[in-house]
């Protein structure tokens, strides 16, 4: 992080997500301030609250992928949910602070795997020691056979044994029907299960596999012994409550619109509910109790039938920032298509490269799409670039069908190509809604 400056966030997300220039700047500021908040005096450090971000605007136009894209820039556990998915204490659903749960869930796995890559070299080697025990049962207390053991070793690393067959214990994986997988009863269920694992350690049985399936298996247990996972689980705790990012979508569908609130009496419950990881409390999880103080929130929703000052007054308090991210039109749909790293073009001649097509894209092709994309949105409902996604299907649906019988062909997408394929919908206004 002390190499991510605001400006360098910004460029990297320009990478992936096109305009939007103020939300990615006010994000860009928001992940650098908690980089200077570790650097402070500790007595100031836990006064310096994260300033929680409310983004405002249609679908599609980069809300999600903004906040995605942030995290996995700064290394920070991430979860997304649906504020829709959450219900009012005393209801069937999902309870507000499971969201903490399954943030620190992810924290975890993330530290796992960043431990296992640490020691990946020592646990290849001590893995590589049990397979070639397999494959030569007592060679270990044979001196004469140590030049075997070796040439054994480099045949393996060539590749020579992957597909010979070694019979080794392996833990067996549990196959009952997991009787809490109700919503709302997800933390319950983790306690049985943990309860369970360390009453009834799991069993061992003898399996016959592959030699590359089994050095995989072998790698897999001597990282976790390299590992320690109460240091591992600490890590990953502190990591959370203070990097931890949790983006909350659709807010708006649970502020209330009406001026008689008693039929939106579970929307404010969810937000009453909301309220106090959002404000900092200690959530219990199967790791410990996490705190939610420095944790940042970044809610996001369109808005077309509310307003963040629909929301009950303390909650609003919690997310001092705005922003209003822009609809898109057809210049930035045209960049959408040219600029990202993943645009969509690149993806298609990606796919159809895999069958030995050439696809390209002249520059009239791809204006034609995105005048289309902006027309169609004007008329329709605007789902801003995801337009672009089913436009695109629209026009390589044949290419994308007829692939495998013509490999070697090279097909250009050009202005004229592009009407010929979108002629039916363009005419038929109906057929377009039912389409496009």
């Amino acid at each position: 992080m002390s190499t991510l400056t605001p400006r360098g966030i910004v460029a990297e997300l320009d990478k992936f997500v096109v305009g939007q220039e103020q939300a990615k700047r006010m994000v860009a500021v928001a992940v650098r301030n908690r980089w200077r908040r570790q650097h402070l005096a500790p007595e100031l450090r836990d006064e310096v609250s994260p300033k929680n971000i409310i983004m405002m605007g249609p679908t599609g136009v980069g809300k999600t992928e903004i906040a995605r894209r942030l995290a996995k820039l700064s290394g920070a556990p991430f979860v997304k949910v649906e504020a829709t998915k959450f219900t009012e204490v005393g209801y069937v659903g999902r309870d507000v602070e499971s969201m903490v749960r399954d943030l620190m869930e992810i924290g975890v796995n993330l530290l796992r795997d960043e431990e296992n890559t640490r020691v990946r070299k020592a646990a290849e080697q001590a893995a590589e020691a049990r397979l070639l025990d397999l494959l030569l049962p007592g060679s270990t207390v044979q001196e004469d056979h140590s030049s075997t053991r070796d040439k054994l070793l480099q045949q393996f690393r060539l590749g020579f044994l992957d597909t010979r067959e070694v019979e080794m214990e392996v833990e067996e994986q549990g196959g009952s029907i997991d009787i809490f997988a109700i919503p709302g009863m997800e933390q319950m269920g983790n306690q049985v299960k943990d309860v369970f694992s360390k009453a009834f350690p799991p069993k061992r049985s003898r399996r016959k596999m592959k030699v590359r399936d089994a050095f995989n298996v072998l790698v897999q247990e001597e990282s976790g012994k390299l590992v320690d996972q109460d240091a591992l689980v600490d890590k990953a705790k502190e990591r959370v409550e203070q990097t931890g990012i949790i983006f909350i979508d659709e807010i708006d569908k649970i502020a209330s619109v009406s001026q008689n609130r008693t039929s939106d009496i579970s929307r404010e419950g969810v937000q009453r509910d909301l309220l106090p990881i959002v404000e900092g409390s200690v959530v219990n999880t199967k790791y410990g109790m996490i705190r939610t103080d420095h944790i940042l929130f970044i809610a996001a929703g369109a808005f077309h039938f509310s307003k963040p000052s629909d929301m009950i007054p303390e909650l609003q308090g919690r997310f001092p920032l705005r922003v209003e991210l822009q609809a898109l039109g057809k210049d930035e749909f045209l960049r959408i298509l040219k600029e990202p790293d993943n645009a969509l073009t690149k993806q298609y001649e990606a796919l159809l490269a895999t069958e030995q097509i050439r696809l390209s894209f002249t520059d009239d092709g791809l204006e034609e799409i995105a005048a289309f994309a902006e027309d169609t949105n004007s008329r329709t409902e605007n789902i801003g670039a995801r337009r672009l996604y089913t436009i695109m299907e629209k026009i390589l649906a044949d290419i994308s069908f007829d692939a495998p019988e013509m490999p070697g062909a090279q097909i250009v997408v050009d202005k004229n190509y592009v009407q010929e394929h979108l002629r039916d919908v363009r005419e038929d206004q109906d057929l377009s809604r039912y389409i496009l």
